[in-house]
């Protein structure tokens, strides 16, 4: 009798410390359901000064990010999916002149407009992204198109554009994405540029690096999805490509995880496979996608090159958690949760 009794209080203490153990191994805030849905956006981040936003100018922002995430939370409320709602969220971004992505982005240094642009389904793992168009009117539009109806995952410039027509995406003339806006602010980068043709990246060009696009999505099905979209880098030359259509750099979805878009400076985040790696650090490390966002933007990619990988990421968790981090003085960002909380935010 005393054996069984001492049989099944050590088979009890053996449970015990093995739940115990379990649970000391596993991130509780990410066991638990935050949101049943949940949307996050940017719309670039850089080294802006808040006195050279007028009252005017940041309430045409707020207002263009309001409007674009409405659309996306409005998606997902109504039980549709996160990769919908990120291409039509991304679509109303494009469409302003007020970002560097679609009609509102920068010339390069011949005095045209290059598009790059990404998405990611969470669930399979699948991704499209098209670099260096300059005819299609949505990128983010073409990206989900080579994902879904290609058997590749990029395709650039003239096929990309061809792909496109093929698929019966919208193709305006390029002169549809001039702005003046634009256009001064080559004059002004290439003003200052020094006479070396190595000094592309100087100190100007650090300062006026933001305005690409991207949204993160958790949808009712517990589907994530995220997309970038971007015109590059100002006066960029011989072709250049950012991180925005590399898969793991500029843009990653995975449903045991998150779903991430990234915004700054693209050959940092390249090189830090800035997306991934904050997947990376919640699957094999066990950190919270508030942590994880934290290592990589303000300790990782800051010790590349000396303090020159800047920018940030929005992203969501598979339980509805939101990150919005950054390590710059301001990011547009903007979400919504499944109680329809909405937060808008410019500045650090």
């Amino acid at each position: 009798m005393k054996k069984v009794i001492y049989l099944i209080v050590f088979s009890l203490t053996f449970l015990s410390c093995k739940k115990e153990t379990s649970n000391s191994n596993s991130n509780i805030k990410d066991d638990v359901k935050t949101n049943e849905f949940s949307i996050v956006i940017h719309g670039g981040a850089g080294f802006m000064k808040e006195d050279n936003f007028s009252p005017e100018k940041q309430k045409a922002y707020k207002k263009k990010l309001e409007e674009a995430i409405r659309v996306g939370y409005t998606i997902l409320k109504d039980g549709g999916s996160s990769l919908d709602a990120v291409e039509k969220t991304i679509n109303i971004l494009e469409d302003s002149p007020l970002f560097n992505a679609g009609k509102g982005a920068v010339f390069t240094n011949e005095g045209t407009n290059e598009h790059d642009a990404s998405i990611m389904d969470g669930k399979t793992l699948n991704a499209g992204a098209s670099a260096g168009t300059k005819t299609v009117k949505n990128p983010i539009n073409l990206a989900r198109a080579i994902m879904e109806k290609s058997p590749h995952v990029m395709l650039a410039r003239e096929g990309a554009e061809t792909f496109a027509e093929d698929q019966g995406l919208t193709i305006v003339d390029p002169e549809y994405f001039f702005t003046e806006k634009r256009m001064k602010a080559l004059e002004r980068t290439k003003a200052s540029e020094n006479k070396k043709v190595t000094a592309l990246y100087d100190a100007t060009l650090k300062a006026s690096k933001f305005g690409t696009v991207g949204c993160a999505a958790l949808d009712k099905h517990g589907n994530l999805a995220a997309g970038t979209s971007t015109g590059g880098m100002t006066n960029k030359r011989w072709g250049r490509i950012g991180d925005s259509p590399i898969i793991g750099a500029g843009t990653y979805a995975n449903n045991n995880t998150c779903a991430v878009s990234s915004t700054g400076w693209g050959e940092y985040f390249i090189r830090g496979m800035v997306a991934y790696d904050i997947s990376a650090l919640m699957a094999y490390k066990n950190l919270s996608l508030k942590e994880a966002a934290h290592e990589v933007i303000q300790n990782k990619l800051p010790s590349i090159d000396e303090g020159q990988g800047n920018g940030g990421i929005i992203a969501v968790d598979k339980n509805g958690n939101i990150a919005m981090e950054f390590n710059t003085s301001g990011m547009f960002r903007a979400t919504m949760n499944d109680k329809g909380e909405l937060y808008i935010g410019i500045f650090k």
